[in-house]
């Protein structure tokens, strides 16, 4: 096992993540196995009851571990499903300590940082590493692994320490050092400064600086400079021969090839000259911090990327739509409703608490009454729901319980699964199967008119199942539900260019080339290009033809011109894998 520790210094949110990934994707086309690691200082277990505003969105795994945001750049850039043991924490690492103390396994010894921590970090990255993630058997060829926080934190010092140690562990030619630096351009006098990156597009003289004072080759010093998208990061590590450094210090030089990234290349550039525009009206609580909805963003990138569309995302604080807001601050709510009147789409993602919740449900009543395509992740699908019980069935003090516990019509329930009193890893967690009881529906399709479906999901609530037989009467459908038929999954409006609710996460499994179907739908509607989707996954569900590019390396990119598929463009690959559009190749 070889082994890329990405570190970052200077200042926080470099780019450390998107780094390793990157590092990641250009090993990957050299033709090498590829599995990733992330290091998080905190004392937290994990990621799962911290704040959006402290860290960004919670990422949840197949395996339901709630983890860095980090992760889910791993699983995006390489296509690969990770486990909650790839995500490492200070608070993991203690606990295991702890109980091994407890147990007696250190036989009365003084228990402590050296060598006991140091050893525990080394013998979890170990066997994490040897664990495949990319549905092959067997252990990977290279693990990276991303040090979270900045060289000099206080609560990364163990992992320094043991990191250091495991280099000798591993062997010469076994672990190479990558270090993330910010190199600062002062407009004043226009001069790149080199002091924050001897501590912690460069000019040749900057890199010749920097190779004398801190002692690497000056072939082994990278530029990373700010891209239109990050999808350019693996390019310009290739560029820059950054894997040629890096196989060089792993002796991968016999084992890789030349890094074949013509695919990924053609989707960077394709998303950099769209130039027509889809507007997605994002309302939720967090709208202050874009991290927060990091999935939900990328999934709606790949989504019109694959359609062909430039992403324009407005934010709509769910708080300012609100009756107090218009009537304290009337301007604030009128900008905020006055961005619907725009909007091709309105989306509300997941979320927790009553905060907002009034809004949501002012969004989604909008996009219900004008037809405008609506797509409700998680609580997102729950406010459907209400709001549709308040509006069709007259039932005004319909709620959920997470929000009004004396309500007389809880259309949304506390679920049995979980648990009311502890916060951390007690929701309905992880990838679960959600199976079509309605064929002729929007969701199927857009699956592939699959009879079952897995996604991830976090939440603790769900649809009361005593009150759908009502909502069906009135034409809300439901359209996927649990094995148990008790746990609804998916609803839809029939007669609505696209309602469509999901009680799971489907941002958590779209991938650049693989976008999420009902992400596609909600951009398809929006773009009045749904039913030439629906068409054509029915073609290819139906066997009536072959996703193009099958077994040829020609990958062809569609594009939907008034709902009809029409040859947009086309690259060469080398293994027949091209750009995908709901979750088919063309």
């Amino acid at each position: 096992m070889k082994y890329v520790l990405v570190t970052g210094g200077v200042v926080s949110g470099l780019g450390k993540g998107v780094t390793a990934s990157s590092i990641g994707v250009i090993l990957k086309a050299c033709g090498l196995r590829v599995t990733s690691i992330k290091i998080d200082p905190y004392l937290n277990t994990d990621a799962g009851t911290m704040s959006p505003f402290e860290h960004g969105e919670v990422f949840v795994l197949d395996d339901g571990g709630e983890v860095d945001l980090d992760l889910g750049n791993y699983e995006r850039f390489l296509d690969i499903k990770l486990t909650r043991d790839n995500n490492i924490t200070n608070g993991k690492i203690y606990q295991a300590v702890i109980d091994k103390e407890r147990r007696g396994d250190y036989l009365g010894k003084t228990v402590q940082v050296v060598p006991h921590v140091t050893d525990a970090i080394q013998d979890w990255i170990e066997r994490v590493a040897q664990v495949p993630v990319d549905g092959k058997s067997g252990p990977a060829d290279v693990c990276v692994i991303e040090l979270g926080g900045t060289i000099g934190d206080i609560e990364s010092m163990p992992f320094i320490e043991a990191l250091g140690q495991f280099s000798y562990r591993v062997g010469a030619g076994n672990f190479c050092l990558v270090h993330v630096s910010l190199v600062p351009v002062l407009n004043v006098v226009g001069e790149q400064k080199t002091k924050p990156t001897q501590h912690s597009a460069l000019e040749d003289n900057v890199k010749q600086k920097l190779a004398q004072f801190c002692h690497v080759p000056s072939e082994s010093i990278v530029t990373l400079y700010d891209v239109p998208n990050i999808w350019h990061i693996p390019l310009l590590l290739r560029d820059q021969k950054a894997h040629e450094a890096i196989l060089r210090v792993l002796n991968l030089h016999g084992v890789a090839k030349e890094p074949d990234l013509r695919e990924w290349t053609a989707r960077a550039e394709l998303c950099d000259a769209l130039h027509e525009p889809v507007r997605i009206a994002m309302v939720g609580k967090y709208t202050g911090l874009s991290d927060a909805y990091l999935s939900v963003l990328k999934a709606l990138l790949h989504a019109s990327v694959a359609l062909q569309k430039k992403l324009v995302v407005d934010w709509v604080p769910a708080t300012d739509l609100e009756d107090e807001t218009a009537q304290e601050v009337p301007m604030v709510n009128l900008a905020a409703c006055s961005i619907f009147q725009c909007a091709d789409g309105i989306l509300v993602p997941g979320g927790f608490g009553d905060r907002g919740v009034q809004g949501k449900i002012l969004a989604a009543k909008f996009a219900r009454e004008n037809r405008i395509p609506y797509l409700g992740i998680c609580l997102g699908m729950q406010i459907a729901v209400i709001e549709f019980a308040r509006s069709v069935l007259n039932m005004q003090d319909a709620n959920s319980t997470e929000f009004d516990t004396h309500t007389k019509n809880p259309c949304v329930i506390f679920m049995p699964e979980g648990s009311k009193t502890h916060m951390g890893g007690t929701m309905r967690l992880g990838s679960r199967r959600t199976y079509f009881h309605v064929n002729d529906c929007k969701s199927a399709k857009l699956y592939g008119n699959k009879s079952y479906v897995d996604e991830r999901h976090r939440h603790r609530y769900e649809v009361n199942p005593d009150m759908v037989a009502r909502f069906e009467d009135a034409g809300l459908s439901f359209t996927g539900k649990d094995e148990t038929g008790q746990r609804m999954e998916i609803i839809e409006l029939p007669n609505h260019p696209y309602y469509v609710g999901v009680q799971f996460h489907p941002e958590f499994k779209s991938r650049p080339g693989k976008p999420s179907p009902v992400f596609t739908g909600l951009i398809a509607a929006a773009c009045g290009q749904l039913e030439g989707v629906l068409q054509q996954n029915h073609r290819v569900s139906n066997g009536f033809g072959k996703p193009n590019g099958v077994g040829n390396g020609i990958a062809k990119i569609s594009v939907y011109q008034n709902g009809h598929a029409t040859k947009f463009a086309k690259m060469t690959t080398t293994n027949g894998n091209g750009i995908y559009s709901n979750g088919m190749q063309f």
